[in-house]
């Protein structure tokens, strides 16, 4: 049966990010729609918006288009635009997935849930940048981000990569509950995603546990397995 999918971008990310995943969920037959988000497309204002207004946004693009029985898909750093925006969107929603995806707690930003060299890192960059935002270091993303690519992919995707507005990194977004929303929810990690260090800082356990009894589906690939495994990660988002 045809499904509808809203996949929403990580940090740095457009998109464009979606579109090997997204041409295979199309090839079996379902709809996908893969937004660039504000801020954070390609020449975007990073200081003119808040992490509120990027909520906004998808409630708006759902409502638009007036799109029913939703997949909504959250990657990364998406887990909290996502977040905020499905309280208003619950009777619209099929299902919320998590994909190697942050999941808000309680008046607490990403930026307080990642390990101490990341918080010093992004803070030093987004002083240093002029507007308040965070250019992801080469290094950085190709070691830790998509260490499963050749270099020349790696320097392509990173290349196409635009600024992170700090303040999405540093603004809380009340948490849900997926029983007391009434749309189920799923949490999907790659298996080789280092981009968080397992142990303390790790994706799993802790933000699957805050969704409650939710099954958790792993899927081959690094953080950036849209690119590096794209087939898998849309298989893995049909049976999640």
């Amino acid at each position: 049966m045809p499904e509808t999918f809203v996949l929403i971008v990580g940090a740095w990310h457009g998109g464009w990010t979606w579109r090997p995943v997204a041409q295979h969920l199309r090839a079996a037959g379902h709809r996908v729609l893969t937004p660039s988000l504000p801020g954070i497309a390609d020449g975007a204002d990073p200081e003119q918006y808040s992490l509120a207004d990027v909520a906004d946004f998808i409630v708006d693009l759902v409502e638009r288009h007036d799109l029913r029985d939703v997949t909504m898909v959250g990657h990364s750093w998406g887990g909290y635009p996502i977040t905020g925006a499905a309280p208003r969107l619950a009777s619209r929603l099929r299902k919320l997935v998590y994909w190697s995806a942050f999941v808000p707690a309680e008046g607490t930003p990403l930026l307080d849930e990642v390990p101490p060299a990341y918080v010093e890192l992004f803070t030093q960059l987004a002083a240093a940048s002029g507007n308040n935002s965070v250019t992801l270091p080469f290094d950085v993303f190709s070691t830790g981000f998509m260490q499963d690519a050749e270099e020349n992919m790696q320097r392509l995707v990173h290349s196409l990569l635009a600024p992170q507005p700090m303040r999405y990194l540093t603004e809380p977004v009340a948490p849900v509950d997926p029983a007391a929303l009434g749309v189920p929810a799923s949490y999907v990690i790659s298996s080789e995603d280092i981009s968080l260090p397992p142990g303390e800082w790790g994706w799993t356990p802790r933000f699957p546990q805050r969704l409650g009894d939710v099954p958790v589906i792993e899927t081959p690939g690094s953080h950036e397995a849209n690119f590096t495994r794209p087939a898998e990660l849309a298989e893995a988002l049909l049976k999640a």
